[in-house]
């Protein structure tokens, strides 16, 4: 049997794998000391990474919003493969690909890779759906947009908000979160974007708000557009999901996860989650 997790950090211009429980950060980067870096989740499907180029693509983004020096997509894809060395083609898995700003001036960037399977609870979601409160993320719609200091747009390690949010939603019971504006608009969950179909159209809220542009929604708009389902960028409300024919949260691992329960209000997804996993796994 395969070793079930394992790590490879990018060490004088080559990818190593190293043990799973061997040290690969020093204290003092900068990354565990204060979150100052950013990642990317990579699914892995049939022993490969399929969408690995928009998440490539996103993290050079996030990368540059930060200024940390970006080590190359051949760095990530031999850190990729060498974790992904003889990985069984029927374990689904993810990879978070890691760059922080190292120990800081004058050392290199951090950059590694960590594979695991895909958690079952994960797995789950998919086809049961999800049960999903609605928490103020305290910031106007239209700020972030204006305050680069903000990060809005980035993929950052400074996930503690997102993880206490998450938190908050399994102490009252919930499964995941959708964030909203200080003036109830629509911006996303902790780890996903939200989509909502209405009136025969499939809608997203837009970027200006400051939220991370999604790869798996992009991909479904895209396949969406060619297959005769109408797209919007829209700046709705929870009232909007509330009356909206179906809900999901998507994510690059998770795909996905049909909202059947919004603010405790029970909520359907019309028959519409076939059709949207359907165009998500072509």
């Amino acid at each position: 049997m395969t070793e079930q997790r394992r790590v490879a950090v990018w060490r004088d211009g080559a990818a190593v794998a190293v043990p799973a429980d061997q040290p690969v950060v020093t204290a003092f980067d900068q990354g565990l000391a204060r979150g100052d870096g950013v990642f990317e989740s990579v699914a892995v499907v049939d022993g490969g990474t399929p969408r690995l180029d928009a998440h490539l693509a996103r993290l050079v983004r996030s990368a540059g919003l930060l200024d940390i020096p970006h080590p190359g997509d051949a760095a990530w894809r031999a850190l990729i493969d060498a974790v992904l060395a003889d990985w069984p083609a029927a374990d689904e898995g993810v990879c978070r690909l890691f760059l922080t700003r190292g120990p800081g001036e004058g050392h290199e960037p951090t950059a590694l890779a960590l594979l695991a399977p895909v958690p079952a609870d994960t797995l789950g979601q998919r086809t049961e759906g999800i049960s999903v409160v609605s928490l103020g993320l305290g910031v106007p719609a239209d700020f972030r947009a204006s305050a680069p200091w903000l990060l809005g747009g980035a993929k950052t390690l400074s996930y503690a908000v997102n993880m206490a949010a998450q938190r908050h939603a399994h102490a009252v019971g919930a499964d995941d979160v959708v964030f909203t504006s200080l003036e109830g608009r629509l911006l996303e969950g902790p780890t996903s974007s939200v989509v909502w179909a209405a009136g025969g159209t499939l809608h997203t809220p837009p970027l200006d708000t400051g939220i991370l542009a999604g790869t798996t929604q992009a991909r479904l708009f895209a396949q969406a557009e060619a297959d005769g389902w109408p797209t919007a960028v829209t700046p709705g409300t929870v009232e909007d999901l509330h009356a909206a024919d179906a809900v999901w949260l998507l994510s690059g691992v998770r795909g996905a996860a049909a909202v059947h329960t919004l603010d405790g209000v029970r909520r359907d997804d019309g028959g519409l989650s076939a059709r949207v996993r359907e165009l998500l796994a072509r």
